[in-house]
C-alpha cells in the first residue's frame, strides 16, 4: 500500500510542512526509518532523531518548535502518539482484509450460523449451535465449543480455546493459546480429607472491544457469568478465576492472578505479577503496582496500592524508607542504651 504525505495528513486531520507529495509505503521507528517510511515523535528524548532520521515524513505535535532544519516532511497533529496508533490500526485492518473464506479441513457444527466476510482457518473447530458475526476471523486450530456467540469483527487467533456457551462481543481480540471458560477451581472438602469437585455450570462473557492476551486463562463461573466489561485489556499469562468481574477499560498486566468472585472496578490498573484475593471489591480507578498482593477490599476511588500485603503507596514508601535505615536505627538505639543503662532491679 502506498499513500502520499498529504493523504496521511488528511486521514489524521493534520497539517503538513515540507514536500507533501512524497510517497509513504511503510511505518517505522524514527531512529530506524528509511526513505518511504512514516514515523512519529511523541517523546521529547527522541527529538534528536528528528533531525537525522531517514523517514520521508514524521508525525509531530502542532506546538513542537524546531531547533534545527529537518529533511523529512512533517505532519502536525494534536497528539502524535494517538495519531500513529490510528495508522497502526488502519494498517493492521488493511493487511487482514485478505483473510476471507474457509480453508479445509475445518468443522462447523449443526445449527451454527456464520456471518458474511468471515474467515475460518484450517483445522479450526466450531461446535453446534454457535452464532458467529460478520467479518470474524478464526485462525487455524482455534476451538469454539457448542453454543458460543462471537460478535462482528472479532479475531480469534490460532490455538485459542472457547469452551461451550462462551459469549464474545464485537471487535474483540483473543490471542493464541488463550482459554476462555475452563472450570473454576472449586472443590468441596470431604470428611476424609479428600476434595469433591463442584460442578462449574456458568460461562464467560466478554463485552465489546476486549483484548485477551496469549495463554491467558479465564475460568467459567460456578453459576452465572465471569464477566469482562467493555474495553478491558488483559495481558498474556493472566489468570482470572470463576465469577470474577473486570470493569470497563481496566488493564491487567502479565502474570497477575485474580481469585474467585472478586469485582474489579472501571479504569483500574493491575501491574505485573499482582495477586488479588477472592471475594474482594476494588473501586474504580484503583492502581496496584507490580508484585503487590491485595488482601482486602478497596472502597475509595483513585487509590494507589503497593506491597504485599498491599497498602497505600504513600505509606508503603515511608515504610520502605524506614526499613532501609533499620541497621542505623539499631546502632543508634544500642548507643543510647549503653549511655543510659536500665537500673538494676532490687
Amino acid at each position: 500500500m502506498e499513500f502520499t504525505v498529504s493523504q496521511v495528513a488528511e486521514v489524521l486531520r493534520g497539517t503538513t510542512e515540507g514536500d507533501a507529495t512524497q510517497k509513504i509505503d511503510r511505518l517505522a521507528k524514527i531512529e530506524e526509518a528509511q526513505p518511504g517510511s512514516l514515523s512519529f515523535l511523541a517523546n521529547a528524548k527522541y527529538e534528536p532523531h528528528l533531525y537525522t532520521t531517514g523517514a520521508s515524513a514524521v508525525i509531530v505535535s502542532r506546538d513542537l518548535v524546531l531547533r534545527q532544519p529537518v529533511t523529512a516532511a512533517l505532519i502536525r497533529v494534536d497528539d502524535p502518539y494517538s495519531s500513529f496508533t490510528t495508522l497502526l490500526e488502519f494498517y493492521q485492518q488493511a493487511t487482514r482484509t485478505g483473510r476471507r473464506g474457509v480453508e479445509e479441513p475445518t468443522f462447523l457444527g449443526a445449527g451454527s450460523e456464520v456471518g458474511e466476510g468471515h474467515y475460518r482457518g484450517a483445522f479450526s473447530y466450531v461446535g453446534e449451535g454457535c452464532k458467529i458475526g460478520r467479518d470474524v476471523l478464526i485462525f487455524p486450530h482455534a476451538y469454539l465449543g457448542d453454543r458460543c456467540t462471537v460478535g462482528d469483527g472479532t479475531i480469534i487467533y490460532a490455538g485459542a480455546k472457547l469452551y461451550s456457551d462462551t459469549v464474545v462481543g464485537a471487535r474483540c481480540v483473543i490471542h493464541a493459546g488463550a482459554v476462555l471458560g475452563s472450570d473454576g477451581f472449586g472443590f468441596a472438602p470431604q470428611p476424609d480429607g479428600s476434595y469433591r469437585p463442584i460442578p462449574q455450570i456458568g460461562n464467560v462473557v466478554l463485552e465489546d472491544n476486549v483484548s485477551i492476551g496469549a495463554n491467558t486463562t479465564i475460568d467459567c463461573a460456578t453459576m452465572g457469568s465471569t464477566v469482562i466489561r467493555e474495553g478491558a485489556k488483559i495481558d498474556n499469562l493472566v489468570q482470572l478465576a470463576h465469577n470474577v468481574e473486570v470493569g470497563r477499560h481496566t488493564v491487567i498486566a502479565s502474570q497477575t492472578g485474580v481469585s474467585g468472585s472478586t469485582k474489579i472496578g472501571d479504569f483500574c490498573v493491575l501491574a505485573g505479577q499482582t495477586g488479588i484475593a477472592g471475594h474482594l471489591t476494588l473501586a474504580n480507578h484503583t492502581t496496584v503496582t507490580a508484585q503487590s498482593g491485595v488482601g482486602k477490599s478497596i472502597k475509595e476511588e483513585g487509590v494507589f496500592l503497593q506491597g504485599a500485603p498491599a497498602f497505600h503507596l504513600r505509606d508503603s514508601l515511608r515504610a520502605q524508607a524506614v526499613f532501609r535505615h533499620l541497621p542505623d536505627l539499631e546502632r543508634r538505639l544500642s548507643v543510647l542504651e549503653r549511655a543510659n543503662p536500665k537500673p538494676e532491679k532490687s
